[in-house]
């Protein structure tokens, strides 16, 4: 059994995920602004903001005291809006990078300070830790789709943050990675015109839209114990290079 820490898990890939993982038999405690939408013996839900700072170092300290340890992070939870640059608000600009960036870093830096630590006490006693965290990027960065460029940036920035915690966490035997999905049917793209996600599903080499399966399926790659060598990867979805 391990303890995972999904963020936005009120709908979408985060409930999604969720479920699954509380179908294997493992914990999940998860965060969304509103209230729970999963009912499990094995579910913590806390609300909050994930660019609240002192909320999310309560909520990770709130799970270390119940549990012990946090296994796994799923850096899920983000926002996007469509804009041409021109026409684009500051606000929305301060709003996607307050969830994407700033979000993504205080649960990677508040779960990595648990995991690090449980990291010492395990090789005290001559055990192997295996860690894992997963950010969750976008096949918007590489493509630089127009109308993307503000959400395309955070997710940048997001490579970037994985590529170097990865260096900076490895000591602890704690792996971090992201996983690029295209195109899922959420309410992430509801408002995207359809003629938009053609064009952008037609520069894919795999000219589909992406399913929950497909992300499982890298997560479940990321977080096996037999992925110890893979760290500070990005895998984007649809045939997408980075």
């Amino acid at each position: 059994m391990k303890v995972f820490v999904i963020t936005g898990t009120r709908k979408g890939i985060g409930k999604e995920l969720s479920l699954h993982f509380l179908e294997q038999g493992h914990i999940v405690c998860g965060c969304s602004r509103g209230e729970s939408s999963i009912s499990h013996p094995n579910y913590r839900h806390f609300e909050l903001d994930v660019n609240d700072e002192q909320k999310v170092v309560e909520m990770i300290k709130s799970i270390k005291k119940e549990f012990g340890s946090i296994d796994v992070l799923l850096n899920n939870a983000g926002i996007a809006s469509m804009n041409h640059i021109l026409l684009t608000p500051y606000k929305t600009m301060s709003n996607i990078f307050s969830t994407n960036v700033f979000g993504s870093f205080l649960f990677l830096r508040e779960v990595g300070k648990v995991m690090s630590n449980t990291s010492r006490k395990l090789k005290k006693e001559g055990k192997t830790p295996h860690f894992r965290i997963i950010n969750f990027a976008t096949v918007a960065t590489p493509l630089r789709l127009e109308g993307e460029a503000i959400y395309a940036s955070s997710k940048a920035a997001i490579v970037n943050l994985t590529q170097v915690a990865s260096f900076e966490l490895a000591e602890f035997g704690i792996t971090v990675n992201a996983i690029g999905p295209t195109p899922v049917p959420t309410d992430l793209i509801k408002n995207v015109p359809k003629d938009k996600m053609e064009a952008l599903l037609q520069r894919q080499a795999i000219k589909r839209f992406g399913n929950f399966e497909d992300c499982l399926n890298v997560v479940n790659f990321f977080i096996d114990e037999k992925s110890d060598f893979i760290s500070g990867q990005v895998i984007y979805l649809g045939g997408v290079n980075g």
